[in-house]
């Protein structure tokens, strides 16, 4: 019976909409890049297949969460077919010595980008280490 349940699926990609998937339990969709500077936190995350529609950001508490859902349906009359599928995600992105009431975010192509500056404490409390050379 598995191999049967294996065979009928295998070849689809349906983590984003799987329960107990990596999805599910946020540990690799969406995909999510954390980039930072002296100035500010810049988080990405590819969400190929959804739109600006299908996706809601919040940021409190140090928290930046971003959350979403993709329905889709599709219908073939002239096979009787048809197909519907409900998929949601959701990440939460711990942020320090942010200007949480300054971020922004930019949706192009599937790819999310939120920028969120850093605070002047943040700024402050930079400090380089000196690598010894001699061991």
């Amino acid at each position: 019976m598995n191999r049967m349940f294996d065979d009928v699926f295998r070849g689809f990609d349906l983590a984003p909409f799987w329960p107990n998937s990596r999805a599910q339990n946020g540990l690799g969709w969406p995909q999510i890049d954390i980039d930072e500077t002296d100035k500010e936190v810049r988080i990405t995350a590819e969400l190929p297949g959804l739109e600006e529609k299908d996706v809601s950001l919040e940021i409190a508490n140090g928290v930046l969460l971003i959350f979403g859902e993709k329905k889709t349906e599709s219908e073939d009359k002239a096979r009787r077919f048809s197909e519907r599928y409900y998929g949601r995600f959701e990440r939460r992105i711990p942020l320090q010595d942010v200007e949480e009431d300054k971020a922004s975010a930019a949706f192009k192509n599937g790819v999310l980008t939120v920028t969120v500056p850093k605070s002047a404490e943040a700024k402050s409390n930079v400090r380089r280490i000196a690598i010894n050379r001699n061991g």
